[in-house]
């Protein structure tokens, strides 16, 4: 059985705060070690299910904060970028199953760090209509290449979504959000053992595979500045719906693919912090 992981960073135990996940910050260093320790309880889980390989791929802004000497030995690493698939390069239809960890709420939802993607610069998603964030288009590009996400840990806010978009997933709330920079945290020794419990049991037994996804997918994006939605328009197949909100239709994974290729053009033209 192989698994995959994609681990972001605001959702990992004990984390509330931009210092605590953005590279210079000043509890940043800290923060790295709180996301190996949640990827390791992550993987010991897979292990005891029975898992013979695990792929885990650092998902989270630079996509360097994952320190290889700090993970797991029985895992292996993708670190860097770019990424052709951003949050989850490496993904195959090999997978048996795939795990969110240290995920957050979207945009607009009262989660700790909740933003989807590019801090407020995405204001709100839709795919097929439905509001989406960061868990709905992993979920949905996942189960397009064949593979089930059978778990997520965040906060609660976090774990509330993928319950909305999924209720099959196990879900793991490592701490209760207060506010946008602060919640109530789990300790840390509960909140590893609740992870490393949860993943066991979501691959016990093997998970199906889910149900073949729609021929195309619509996803629509609406962002703070309407320079970028015009400048989006350049790219055949993106239509407007107004100013500042664009959409483009096409099978999943290749519209996640190409939503990559739109924040990189909205990066290019703002300058935006990510918490702010």
């Amino acid at each position: 059985m192989r698994i995959y992981v994609s681990v972001d960073m605001e959702g990992v135990t004990g984390l509330v705060d931009a210092d605590d996940v953005q590279p210079g910050g000043r509890d940043y260093e800290r923060g790295r070690a709180m996301m190996a320790e949640d990827v390791n309880a992550a993987v010991r889980g897979a292990l005891a299910a029975g898992a013979t390989g695990v792929l885990v791929n650092d998902a989270h802004g630079p996509m360097r904060n994952l320190l290889p000497e700090a993970l797991h030995p029985a895992a292996r690493l993708v670190r860097g970028r770019p990424k052709r698939l951003g949050m989850l390069e490496g993904l195959t239809g090999e997978y048996d199953a795939a795990l969110c960890v240290g995920y957050h709420a979207r945009a607009g939802a009262l989660g700790v760090l909740s933003h989807s993607f590019m801090g407020h610069e995405i204001e709100d998603m839709w795919l097929d209509g439905r509001p989406v964030g960061e868990i709905g288009l992993a979920h949905a590009t996942a189960a397009a290449l064949g593979v089930p996400v059978v778990a997520l840990t965040g906060d609660d806010a976090a774990c509330a979504e993928m319950t909305e978009w999924d209720p099959s997933v196990e879900t793991v709330p490592v701490k209760y959000a207060h506010d946008r920079f602060a919640a109530e945290l789990r300790p840390e020794a509960e909140a590893r053992e609740a992870i490393a419990e949860a993943v066991t049991r979501a691959l016990t037994p093997s998970p199906a595979r889910p149900a073949p996804p729609a021929a195309e997918a619509t996803l629509t994006v609406r962002w703070q500045s309407a320079s970028v939605a015009a400048t989006l328009l350049g790219i055949p197949g993106v239509t407007a719906e107004d100013a500042r909100t664009v959409r483009a239709t096409g099978p999943l994974p290749a519209l996640y693919r190409q939503f990559g290729v739109w924040m990189r053009v909205a990066a290019s033209l703002t300058n935006q912090p990510p918490y702010c």
